[in-house]
């Protein structure tokens, strides 16, 4: 097995994409530390890998804190003497737009998205320097993150922050050997089903039904598991030389996203005024203007017909 003797930690991991995550490790021979805030779902996720005969332990708490961070690595290197994988996935929701959203509703999910990320990564990476034998770092991030998305102020802003975030761990942990990646996960889940133009198909997914092609090939969209053998592999030694990117996932689909380039450049002696810019940027830029949001392809007739 490719993980075989390798120790994850897989925050927010009793259910839904973490619990895929976590799973996917497992069977490839990784003994997993499983994170929720409630203890009995930790313990059915701990439950279904020891039945499939893979090795993990429950450390229940909420994630955003130093001390949560210092326990998981703890119940890591307590239970099975070491770490070598950390997969940063925990999060929460509180969409609301713009002007309806409280400061705790901003609040809740950075704290958990994004100084959660930054808390476990900072711990591991300690671990990681004092073991001296590399390690593996994933970062889940969003498409919102990538793209934005309406009514998701404070998750788009957690989201962004991690793929920056990763960037800079990559290159800051490149001589440690420890490699840092961001999984933009497209699938199935609680998170996606609040998103109307996915819910028909979470909602498809939960009763059992096969996503059709348009989700998993069209919108990239799928199950958990599609995205879990991506994380998997990004942990593994055949990912060794891969690090600061952000990797794509949902259905058929596998894609790399790119990072932030200028994608239109002028040049003015003695730069821009106020004058000039209202004269000549329509001319200069206009054709270049950079969309915003998940850009959404046409359904097939037969769904547009559905909802009618």
């Amino acid at each position: 097995m490719s993980l075989a003797g390798k120790v994850a930690i897989v925050t927010g991991s009793g259910q839904g994409l973490g619990l895929a995550y976590a799973q996917e490790l497992a069977q490839q021979g990784a003994a997993v530390v499983i994170n929720d805030v409630d203890e009995q779902t930790a313990r059915n996720a701990v439950a279904s890998i020891e039945n499939d005969g893979g090795k993990a332990v429950a450390s229940v708490a909420p994630v955003g804190s130093s001390e949560t961070a210092r326990q998981l690595v703890a119940a890591a290197v307590d239970n099975f003497g070491r770490l070598d994988i950390l997969v940063n996935n925990a999060g929460v929701l509180r969409d609301k737009v713009l002007w309806k959203m409280t400061d705790d509703d901003f609040d809740a999910v950075i704290n958990v998205h994004l100084r959660g990320t930054f808390t476990c990564v900072r711990e591991a990476a300690m671990k990681f320097r004092e073991q001296g034998e590399g390690g593996r770092i994933i970062c889940i991030g969003s498409p919102t993150g990538q793209r934005g998305n309406f009514g998701q102020t404070n998750y788009a802003a957690a989201k962004a922050g991690i793929v920056g975030m990763v960037r800079t761990w990559a290159m800051e942990l490149a001589k440690a050997e420890v490699t840092v990646n961001a999984v933009i996960p497209v699938a199935a889940t609680a998170m996606t089903e609040t998103v109307p133009f996915f819910k028909d198909f979470v909602e498809a997914a939960a009763r059992g039904d096969e996503m059709p092609p348009f989700a998993r090939r069209a919108l990239g969209f799928g199950n958990p598991s599609d995205v879990a053998g991506v994380v998997a592999f990004l942990a593994s030694d055949a990912a060794a030389k891969i690090s600061g990117q952000a990797v794509g996932a949902g259905g058929d689909r596998l894609a790399l996203w790119s990072h932030p380039e200028e994608v239109s450049t002028a040049f003015q002696n003695g730069g821009w005024d106020y004058e000039t810019l209202t004269e000549d940027f329509d001319s200069l830029f206009g054709g270049d203007l950079q969309t915003v949001g998940q850009r959404m392809p046409e359904p097939p007739a037969e769904k547009k017909e559905a909802k009618k």
